[in-house]
């Protein structure tokens, strides 16, 4: 490969800590992509003679089809896939390969594949995203009018819907989608072109090479062509926050899955055994979802760690973004058909739910904001006459609703009868109907919405 600088080859365990190839194999049909679209412009800008570059684009598409149906070997003393595509195009076509990689280096071949795969990855992210808000506004629809306690700090808080809680997911993974197309959007410029560090002496048209593969221009400084790797780090960094919202919602199917809460049901499709315990029905896909988070952030830890201290342009040390990027954004997509799975599985357990709502003193706001609106009482002061009642009914065991007027008007003597129309739980979600609250004929609204958009349009 070194031509006639080395005398010899490596050692051995150079050999084992420089080759990449079993892992960076997975770049062979971008690798192709970007040798095809780099010898079509040699071709047209007459660098090499059509004959050459009429070859070498059979030999490339040979070897694709080999790739593709399991013939082709890959050999670790090649490297990477780049020398394991080159030579076995030489042993296709002869001596022509070897014109392939003029006005190329490895520095913006690798650069330019990882875009592509990047770029790829993160369309199926997308839609993958787009699928489980789908699969959640379907669920919210279903259950715009289904109670259930809203929590704060893990504490019974306010009664809200199930609607509106799967709703809340779809807004999250509305931001994620953008932070996807953000980064890619950015990352969209194409390396190949800037050679090892300084551009070349050829008179290449990197805008024709661009254009063929998808991108809106070519990179602008060869230097930072190939000393980039902030297209891995940013798609990390959006699949990061993709993961750590997947890991709430997977926290919450855990422990609503519990026989403590029983608030939701998951078939055995989405559930597993004990081999000791008979009765047991582990939500191990939602664990597993809640574990991964970690493997997606330690990857863009990592690549920071790796990044943070290189001089430019291209060092060795950026081989390891290849590892880390395949891994968390391969753990990403499978969580994300995980959970989507799971939401289109799940049911909620209505009766449970409703009794849970009710309990903890949740309709303790609807008190106080009806002490204000009807009584006029500031809020601050509608607030302890609210907290006076709560301690009242504490003390009693009951709830809110369970205390007689004459308790009600020892608090407050202006207190009516009217009082208790906003105590049940029903009455509290319907009364929410300010934009983005939790009325079940808003969380019908919304659902339709993102239903609609999500059928027609895209983009979120």
């Amino acid at each position: 490969m070194w031509g006639g600088r080395f005398a010899s080859g490596p050692a051995e365990i150079m050999e084992e800590i420089n080759a990449s190839i079993g892992f960076d194999k997975r770049l062979a049909p971008q690798d192709i992509r970007g040798s095809l679209a780099h010898v079509t412009m040699l071709g047209a800008t007459g660098i090499l003679p059509r004959a050459d570059v009429a070859a070498i684009q059979d030999g490339l598409k040979a070897v694709q089809a080999e790739i593709e149906g399991g013939g082709f070997v890959f050999r670790r003393e090649l490297e990477d896939i780049h020398m394991s595509v080159e030579s076995r195009l030489t042993e296709i076509v002869g001596p022509a390969a070897g014109r392939l990689h003029t006005a190329r280096s490895r520095n913006d071949q690798v650069a330019t594949d990882m875009k592509l795969w990047v770029r790829d990855t993160l369309d199926g992210l997308d839609a993958q995203v787009a699928d489980l808000q789908k699969a959640l506004a379907e669920k919210a629809l279903a259950h715009a009018g289904t109670v259930m306690p809203g929590f704060t700090h893990l504490q019974s808080a306010q009664p809200v819907t199930f609607g509106h809680h799967c709703l809340a997911y779809v807004e999250m993974l509305a931001r994620d989608r953008g932070r996807f197309r953000d980064a890619r959007a950015r990352l969209n410029e194409c390396p190949l072109g800037a050679a090892a560090l300084a551009g070349t002496s050829f008179p290449i048209d990197r805008h024709a090479t661009a254009a063929s593969l998808g991108f809106d221009r070519p990179t602008a400084n060869s230097l930072d062509s190939v000393a980039d790797r902030d297209f891995a780090l940013e798609s990390l960094a959006a699949a990061s926050i993709c993961a750590v919202h997947l890991s709430r919602f997977a926290e919450e199917l855990v422990v609503w899955t519990s026989a403590q809460f029983d608030f939701v049901r998951l078939s055995d499709g989405y559930t597993t055994g004990s081999s000791i315990m008979p009765q047991k029905r582990n939500p191990d896909a939602a664990e597993l979802v809640r574990a991964k988070s970690g493997r997606v952030i330690g990857a863009l830890t990592g690549l920071l760690i790796v990044m943070k201290g290189l001089p430019l342009a291209y060092s060795k040390d950026m081989q390891e973004d290849k590892e880390g990027t395949f891994d968390a954004l391969q753990a990403l997509s499978l969580c994300l058909a995980a959970m989507t799975g799971m939401v289109r599985d799940l049911e909620p357990n209505a009766p449970v739910l409703a009794r849970a709502a009710g309990s903890g003193y949740a309709t303790a706001t609807d008190l106080a904001d009806w002490l204000v609106r009807e009584l006029g009482l500031p809020f601050r002061e509608a607030h302890h006459v609210t907290g006076r009642l709560v301690g009242t009914a504490s003390a009693r065991g009951v709830g809110l609703e369970e205390l007689t007027l004459a308790e009600m008007q020892a608090a407050e003597p202006r207190i009516t009868q009217a009082v208790y129309a906003v105590l049940g739980v029903e009455n509290s979600v319907s009364s929410r109907t300010s934009y983005g609250g939790t009325a079940p004929d808003n969380v019908r609204a919304q659902a339709t919405r993102w239903l609609e958009r999500l059928g027609d349009a895209p983009a979120p």
